[in-house]
C-alpha cells in the first residue's frame, strides 16, 4: 500500500518544482544512465562468469549512445524536473573517454548532482581527471575486505588493493561524497560486516550495506540469502552504538544512521524487507538508450531510435513524458506475489541499467 503521507509529502515538493509524476504522484527527479554493458569483474549477483552468454550478447560500440545522444537527452530530462545524474554500467570506467562526457553532462544547466558507480578497479587512474571534470560523487561497490574472497565473488577478477588504492585517491581529492556499497549473501560475505564498518569508520566514505536483489535473471537468487537489516543495525550497534538520522530528501533509498561517538555515517538500503517504492523518483536508460521507470523492468522504451531518425526535443520529451506518466512500477512491495506468478517475467540485467 502506498502511504498517503508519503503522496502529501509528494504533492508539497511537486507544487515546488518543475516535475512529471506517475500514477502514484512520484516524481522524476534521479536519472541513472549507463554508457557502457560490459564490465571486467563477473560479481556473482550482477554478471555470474559463462551465465552472461546465455541470456545476454554484449552491444558493438556503435549501439552505444553517443556522448552527443546522452547530452541531448540528459537535457530533455532535465527539462522535465530530473536535477540528478548518476552513470553506471556495465563498469562506466571501461567507456572510452569517460571524462569527456563527465564535463560536458557537468555544464549542462539545471543538473545539480553528478555522480558515478564504478567496481573502483580503474579509480586511481581516473579519479583525478574525473574531479578536475566536475564529478561531484563517487559510489564503490565493495563487497568484503578478504582478499581471496573479493578476488572470488568477482568472478576470479581484481585485485582488492587496487580498489583500496582508488578510494584513498579519492579521499585525498576531497570528493564531496564517498560511498561504498556492500551487497550482503548470506553464509557468503555476511562475516565480514564488522571488518568493512572497522575499516571505514571514521573515515571520509560511507558505508551503505544493500540486501541481495532479485535483479535480473541470471544471479539464482533466493530469499535465503538475504541478511535483513535489522540484523545488521543490531550486529554493529552491538559493536559501535548507532542513532538513526532523518532522510535529506524525499527518494532518499538509504535508512541513515550515524555512531554515537561521531564518528560517522553509515547507511542500509532494504528494498527486500522494507521496500520504498513508494518514493521512488529514479529512471534509468539503458547503454542502447532504452528508457526502463523500475530496476525490475523486464521491457524498456526505445529512446535511441527516434533520436537517430531525427525526432525534436519536443517529441523526445513528449514520448517521456508518456512512459513515467504511466508509471505504476511497485515491484519490491509485491516480490511475492510477482514471483509466485506463472506469467513471472524476464528482467532487465543489472549489468545493462546499473544498480
Amino acid at each position: 500500500m502506498i502511504d498517503t503521507g508519503i503522496v502529501t509529502l509528494t504533492l508539497i515538493k511537486m507544487q515546488k518544482a518543475n516535475s512529471i509524476h506517475d500514477t502514484f504522484l512520484r516524481p522524476l527527479k534521479d536519472l541513472r544512465i549507463s554508457v557502457i554493458d560490459r564490465c571486467n569483474f563477473r560479481c556473482t549477483y550482477c554478471m555470474p562468469d559463462k551465465e552472461d552468454s546465455r541470456h545476454y550478447s554484449f552491444l558493438k560500440s556503435n549501439d552505444w549512445l553517443t556522448f552527443e545522444e546522452v547530452i541531448r537527452l540528459t537535457k530533455v530530462f532535465v527539462g522535465l524536473g530530473v536535477t540528478k545524474i548518476r552513470l553506471t554500467g556495465g563498469e562506466p570506467l571501461l567507456r572510452p573517454n569517460l571524462v569527456e562526457l563527465v564535463g560536458k553532462l557537468r555544464a549542462i544547466e539545471g543538473v545539480k548532482d553528478l555522480a558515478l558507480t564504478t567496481n573502483g578497479s580503474l579509480l586511481s587512474r581516473y579519479a583525478p581527471d574525473l574531479k578536475d571534470a566536475g564529478l561531484d560523487r563517487i559510489t564503490v561497490s565493495l563487497d568484503t575486505m578478504d582478499a581471496r574472497l573479493f578476488h572470488q565473488m568477482n568472478g576470479n577478477k581484481g585485485d582488492l588493493k587496487k580498489v583500496l588504492e582508488g578510494i584513498h585517491i579519492c579521499e585525498e581529492l576531497d570528493f564531496p561524497l564517498i560511498k561504498i556499497n556492500v551487497v550482503l549473501q548470506k553464509g557468503v560475505n555476511d562475516h565480514s560486516v564488522m571488518d568493512l564498518v572497522r575499516y571505514f569508520k571514521g573515515r571520509k566514505p560511507v558505508l551503505r550495506f544493500i540486501e541481495y536483489m532479485d535483479v535480473g535473471n541470471c544471479n539464482h537468487w533466493d530469499l535465503r540469502y538475504v541478511v535483513p537489516t535489522r540484523e545488521l543495525v543490531d550486529l554493529i550497534n552491538g559493536h559501535f552504538p548507532l542513532r538513526p538520522l532523518a532522510a535529506k530528501e524525499f527518494g532518499e533509498v538509504a535508512a541513515r544512521y550515524e555512531f554515537a561517538d561521531g564518528s560517522g555515517e553509515i547507511g542500509f538500503i532494504s528494498s527486500v524487507t522494507q521496500p520504498f517504492c513508494g518514493t521512488c523518483t529514479r529512471g534509468r536508460i539503458s547503454a542502447e538508450g532504452r528508457m526502463y521507470a523500475c530496476l525490475f523492468a523486464g521491457d524498456g522504451v526505445d529512446l535511441r531510435a527516434p533520436l537517430r531518425a531525427g525526432a525534436a526535443d519536443v517529441e523526445l520529451s513528449a514520448l517521456i513524458q508518456n512512459v513515467w506518466q504511466k508509471r505504476t512500477d511497485r515491484y519490491s512491495e509485491l516480490r511475492t506475489k510477482i514471483r509466485s506468478s506463472p506469467e513471472h517475467a524476464h528482467k532487465v540485467e543489472m549489468f545493462q541499467i546499473g544498480g
